[in-house]
């Protein structure tokens, strides 16, 4: 990892902070003045930068500019005094990761810093793959009107409304519409409005003032401020509660917004692109959603394909994500026979892109062989039951009837659907109920049984910590299901701690 630089005249500042970051092994170089860091990039980068505001020889407001223009991605904290809030604002404006007031408190120092590290990995890592991948795939007719789509809007910022199917692609959509705008040099910044509760929403979206609440210890930028300049995704817009929707109304009419707990007005330049798997006008007419905003937000709509509407990308994007995976995984690739690609078209795929994406990182870790051939595939698409049908989706009125498949024998060693397909989830919860209710519940046993004889006779390593998380992962995402991605309830309905259901979801890799 390279080091954290720390710029600040005063060497007791810098004492402190190069000792605790020291006993945290985290790298550190530190600097007097801004003019020595100026000089000191033109032959490395620091991985983040914590830098005083008001210094001799050039201020932290100047520093944060010409350090941006170099190192657009760069995390930059900017240390500044009770007296100097006016000049942090002015650094948020110019692109500060966060600000640190002093005096401040060294372990809360060191939790920022650590904060923005991560930062700066995630985006490296993004910044990576991004080079080596391609943006979207997919030659059906439906996608190809939605790469059209891209291109006509590539040199307008127009607000975005992007309907689909959760797992379908809308992020993906709403960052090549970021990527080709004339706001690409700017920040994209996501947020899924359904994912987050509702008492810490409005503090995610226009940030809070220190003080404004319980454990709010410093002031803190809101989705809006970090993507000044830039484009705020909105994903399941159709989910954020009433209240907030006057809030962002007001955002969207004037560009003008409060923190929480703030009495400065606050502006923003954000190209806003929203989405939803629901039906906003059903929304409105339900009085479940304003019906301004939706006017607000429906300036332009571009609606998504399920993937069973382009079967023909079927095969492609499952070569794509099994090369994807073995990358990830450090493996070889998996070659996929054309029976089994066959099998895969056939499949109505209730989660979408995301959801072959999943299977086929299964098949990377669970196919015998190297290659892949139909008896290879996961339960739910070997199975000879008919598909069941369920209701229309209700993203569009005029949408074809969804198509779910008989629930899998083994639930517990399929792979992970995707939290929010809340159609595709209330039709799998209902098939599964009453395939339990007609076979039993040792259906499930049996299937674990020769699962665990394949794995124990093919000398798989460590069988139980691998089976272990696959049946946590399966207890998590149903239960998340249920509830539609609200992981206390889910938590509850579980049995477990608020605290245990988010340290499993990350020690699983369920956020992604």
């Amino acid at each position: 990892m390279k080091p954290i630089w720390i710029v600040d005249d005063d060497q007791s500042i810098r004492f402190v902070l190069e000792k605790a970051l020291a006993r945290e092994d985290l790298p550190v170089r530190s600097f007097a003045n801004a003019r020595d860091v100026i000089s000191a990039l033109n032959d490395e980068q620091p991985q983040v930068l914590v830098s005083d505001i008001r210094m001799p020889g050039g201020s932290g407001i100047d520093l944060l500019g010409k350090v941006k223009e170099k190192l657009p991605g760069l995390p930059v904290i900017i240390m500044t005094a009770f007296s100097d809030l006016d000049g942090a604002v002015s650094a948020f404006q110019g692109g500060a990761f966060e600000y640190l007031p002093k005096p401040f408190d060294v372990p809360t120092a060191v939790e920022l810093i650590r904060r923005a590290v991560e930062e700066s990995l995630r985006e490296a890592v993004l910044d990576d793959r991004s080079a080596q991948m391609p943006e979207m795939l997919g030659q059906a007719p439906a996608m190809q009107d939605v790469f059209r789509a891209i291109g006509r809007l590539s040199q307008s910022i127009v607000t975005v409304l992007i309907t689909g199917e959760s797992g379908s692609g809308k992020e993906l959509v709403a960052n090549a519409l970021h990527k080709h705008s004339p706001r690409s040099g700017g920040p994209f910044v996501a947020i899924n409005t359904a994912a987050i509760p509702k008492d810490l929403l409005e503090s995610e979206l226009f940030g809070h003032e220190r003080g404004a609440f319980t454990g709010a210890q410093t002031t803190r930028r809101g989705r809006f401020e970090q993507a000044d300049g830039g484009t705020l995704f909105l994903d399941e817009i159709g989910d954020m509660p009433f209240d907030l929707q006057t809030r962002l109304l007001r955002v969207l009419s004037d560009g003008q917004f409060y923190r929480v707990g703030g009495h400065n007005p606050m502006r923003s330049n954000v190209r806003v692109i929203a989405a939803t798997h629901q039906n906003l006008e059903d929304r409105v007419r339900q009085g479940a959603f304003r019906e301004d905003l939706f006017h607000r937000l429906n300036v332009i709509r571009l609606r998504l394909p399920a993937l069973r509407e382009r079967a023909e990308d079927v095969p492609a994007l499952a070569r794509f994500f099994l090369q994807k995976s073995a990358k990830e995984l450090g493996v070889e690739a998996k070659r996929i026979t054309d029976p089994a690609l066959a099998r895969l078209r056939k499949f109505d795929f209730p989660g979408n892109v995301r959801q072959l994406e999943n299977i086929c990182h299964w098949l990377t870790v669970m196919a015998p062989a190297q290659v892949i051939e139909p008896k290879d595939l996961p339960p739910e698409l070997s199975a000879a039951t008919p598909p069941l049908r369920a209701p229309a989706d209700v993203t569009e009125a005029s949408a074809p009837a969804a198509v779910h498949p008989a629930p899998a024998a083994a639930p517990a060693l399929s792979p992970q659907a995707p939290f929010h397909s809340a159609p595709a989830a209330a039709a799998a919860s209902s098939a599964s109920s009453a395939a339990v209710s007609a076979n039993g519940a040792a259906d499930w046993r049996a299937g674990l049984e020769v699962e665990v004889n394949r794995m124990l006779r093919e000398g798989v390593p460590e069988v139980w910590d691998a089976l272990t998380r696959k049946f946590e992962a399966q207890l998590i995402h149903t239960a998340l299901e249920l509830t539609r991605g609200r992981r206390i309830e889910a938590a509850q309905k579980l049995g477990i701690g608020r605290n245990t259901i988010t340290r499993k979801i990350q020690e699983l890799g369920l956020d992604d």
